[in-house]
Formats: C-alpha cells, sequence, structure tokens
C-alpha cells in the first residue's frame, strides 16, 4: 500500500485541521479534529489548531497512517478523534 502525506495542513471551517495524502495515486483526505489536538497537548489549550498540530505532526500523521492501514479510510478521507490517540 503506498501512502504519502502531501500536505500542506490547513484549518477547517470546523476548527479541524486537514492534511492531504495520496493513498495508492489517489487523493485522501485527513482531518485531525481539535478535541484530539487538544487532548495530545492539554497545556497548549489556548495555542490554535494549526499550532498543536505542527506541534505534534509526526505522532499525529503516524496514529493516521495506522488508522489507514487498518482499513479506516471511508470514501477518500480518514479521520482523527480523540479516541484515536495513543497517549503514552
Amino acid at each position: 500500500m503506498k501512502l504519502e502525506f502531501v500536505g500542506p495542513a490547513a484549518v477547517l471551517d470546523n476548527g479541524d485541521v486537514s492534511y492531504p495524502a495520496m493513498l495508492e495515486g489517489k487523493p485522501l483526505k485527513c482531518s485531525f479534529s481539535y478535541e484530539a489536538l487538544q487532548d495530545l497537548d492539554p497545556d497548549g489549550v489556548e495555542t490554535n489548531a494549526l499550532q498543536l498540530f505542527k506541534a505534534h505532526q509526526l505522532k499525529l500523521l503516524s496514529i493516521a497512517e495506522q488508522k489507514i492501514l487498518n482499513g479506516h479510510a471511508i470514501d477518500g478521507a480518514v479521520h482523527l478523534f480523540s479516541h484515536d490517540l495513543i497517549l503514552d
């Protein structure tokens, strides 16, 4: 399975962050809920969504990759929520 995160990150109207990818040569929309971003960095609650995403980009993309590889990409999109986080 060929997966490539192409970016760039952008804030959606609902406050979530979108990060485009390509899966087997087809566009894949990856979105990360604002709540998940806040849960990943509780001290950064006052930080905007894009800053939170960039601060934790590698971890977030890794979690998104696992969801995609596990077959959770539906209709050309995968969504990451708080319950998807693997917190240490």
